[in-house]
């Protein structure tokens, strides 16, 4: 019964103190998330209305992103439109052809990963830079981010030493948290100063304004568009807000829920060029217009990017974001990744131990505890169900649909407990790997209550 998943968890599960690490370094940031909604007595008002704001967008996305595009292009900005993901791509290649960028820096956006954007500049001859701290280190690993928010928290401060040593020419065996970061800027503002345009992503795209929100905490988006005269900004469709009153509901919960702050250390709000430069917005659909039809996977579009549900996750804290096939992974990876592609993904969902806890902290209120049941229900009709877990579930359902039989199975359980361990722990028994078989006990609950032993 191993999938994909499991393998990879199992390989990670090998360090066991950098397994231990990542958890107890997730958990620590749930933890702040919790003071801080229990700082705010109108949390769950404020969830409420998140979650009615982003299906108020969804089921009028039409008119309000008609609505962004008249008023962004009113403040001299150019809006384009982009499909599918290879249609984006080539819409910022032709833009920075154009002006003839050579060297490109862009902050962190999960879009650009989505549609594989670096590397296909890359290999237009554009270099391609991350700003962002995170995204940096991992761009210089030459590995995917394993978190949407956090994209470096896998990686140890040993291990970031050793990169920027090789990389920046950084004092060998030094691996100050500080150090490393005030090389890391002195090297990035060399970067800025050459490049020759910047990107942005955008957290929020308000409509009535049409003007785009950026949260970051490192202030390297408004680096970006300060110093370049050409500035190129793309989100999902479903970024789109009507209006600054519903902007102000998402960032009271944002920061709060993604990293337990009051709120980014910078919130930006760009909506004309720069005087003498040009302002490009990229709107992208890539398949979110096809989610509108899943009546119950709809919610994942009020996804806020957060991080929240990763940061509960038991299961992506111990196994990290590696072990997900999907390029986002925790339990909003799991439901993006199946309405992508099914087939190809449908591994991740066994992912989840239904604990719900990441539909209990989503800022927007987005079911993923249920949405991945209902995934889980739907494998075998794609005919991805785990033959022998079908096995297991269609015996314990004629044990459960008839007493003489359960009575018979409950009797004859305690028996397991004289079994060799060879029987029981063997190649077969993938479960009993890591985990020890509860002793069975010599009698039920049942029984002891008719013998009146239970008080």
């Amino acid at each position: 019964m191993s999938t994909k998943h499991s393998l990879a968890a199992a390989e990670f599960l090998k360090d066991r103190e950098k397994a231990s690490w990542h958890d107890r370094t997730l958990w620590m940031v749930r933890q702040k998330r919790d003071r801080m909604s229990r700082s705010v007595p109108e949390w769950e008002q404020l969830r409420d209305a998140a979650c009615a704001l982003k299906m108020y967008s969804n089921s009028h996305l039409a008119e309000l992103l008609a609505e962004f595009e008249k008023n962004a292009t009113a403040n001299g900005a150019v809006v384009h439109w982009a499909s599918d993901a290879q249609e984006y791509r080539e819409t910022v290649l032709k833009i920075l052809q154009e002006h003839k960028a050579r060297l490109f820096i862009k902050s962190k956006s999960m879009l650009a990963e989505e549609c594989g954007l670096n590397p296909f500049l890359e290999e237009n001859g554009i270099e391609t830079v991350e700003s962002d701290l995170g995204e940096r280190i991992v761009q210089l690993m030459h590995v995917r981010p394993s978190h949407i928010v956090l994209p470096a928290v896998h990686i140890k401060r040993e291990e970031i030493g050793k990169l920027f040593e090789k990389e920046m020419g950084t004092e060998p065996g030094n691996c100050d948290p500080t150090y490393l970061t005030h090389a890391a800027r002195k090297n990035l503002r060399q970067i800025f100063k050459r490049a020759d345009a910047a990107m942005t992503g955008a957290n929020f795209a308000v409509a009535s304004t049409g003007e785009t929100v950026v949260c970051t905490n490192e202030g390297n988006a408004d680096i970006g568009t300060s110093l370049h005269k050409l500035q190129i900004t793309a989100f999902g469709l479903e970024k789109i807000v009507p209006d600054l009153d519903a902007l102000g509901v998402f960032t009271r919960l944002l920061a709060r829920s993604g990293t337990g702050q009051p709120v980014t250390t910078y919130t930006s709000h760009y909506s004309r060029p720069v005087d003498g430069g040009e302002f490009h917005i990229i709107i992208v659909d890539n398949g979110r217009s096809r989610i509108l039809a899943e009546k119950g996977h709809v919610k994942a579009l009020n996804c806020l990017r957060c991080g929240a549900c990763m940061n509960t996750c038991p299961v992506y804290r111990h196994s990290g974001g590696y072990s997900y096939t999907y390029f986002i992974p925790g339990p909003i990876g799991i439901n993006l990744s199946m309405l992508k592609n099914p087939e190809k993904y449908h591994d991740n969902v066994s992912a989840c131990s239904l604990c719900m806890s990441c539909s209990n902290v989503c800022p927007a209120k987005v079911d993923l505890g249920e949405q991945i049941y209902l995934w889980r229900q739907s494998l075998d009709g794609l005919g991805k169900a785990d033959r022998m877990k079908k096995v297991i579930s269609d015996s314990m359902e004629i044990i459960m649909d008839h007493p003489a039989v359960f009575n018979t199975a409950l009797k004859a359980a305690p028996m397991v407990n004289s079994f060799p361990r060879s029987l029981v722990y063997n190649r077969l028994n993938t479960w009993g790997e890591g985990r020890e078989m509860p002793q069975f006990a010599k009698e039920s609950f049942n029984t002891l209550w008719k013998k009146g032993k239970v008080k």
